[in-house]
């Protein structure tokens, strides 16, 4: 299974609301909890973040393919985890 890595700003207001769709996708959905999920502060790891390409968060990549970016449906952000879910 392949890393799903999300870049966010914790005042958001899209970062909250896809959160709270973490929390349901996980809830509906138990075997995604099991995904390697690496969530980057980017005013922390601005570095890191540079290195990217993307202009929005959240920010959705796997191993480095960027799945999305920027205020998403719910069915968008659970493509993202079914995608890293189904990864191998």
């Amino acid at each position: 299974m392949k890393e799903l890595t999300v870049f966010y700003f914790p005042e958001c207001p899209f970062c909250q609301q896809a959160f709270r769709w973490h929390e349901e996708i996980f809830r509906e959905h138990p075997e995604y909890k099991e995904i390697p999920l690496r969530l980057v502060d980017e005013h922390r790891e601005a570095a890191l973040a540079d290195s990217y390409d993307y202009w929005f968060v959240p920010a959705y990549f796997l191993d480095g393919e960027k799945l999305g970016e920027g205020g998403k449906k719910k069915a968008a952000v659970g493509a993202a985890f079914r995608r890293a879910c189904e990864a191998e």
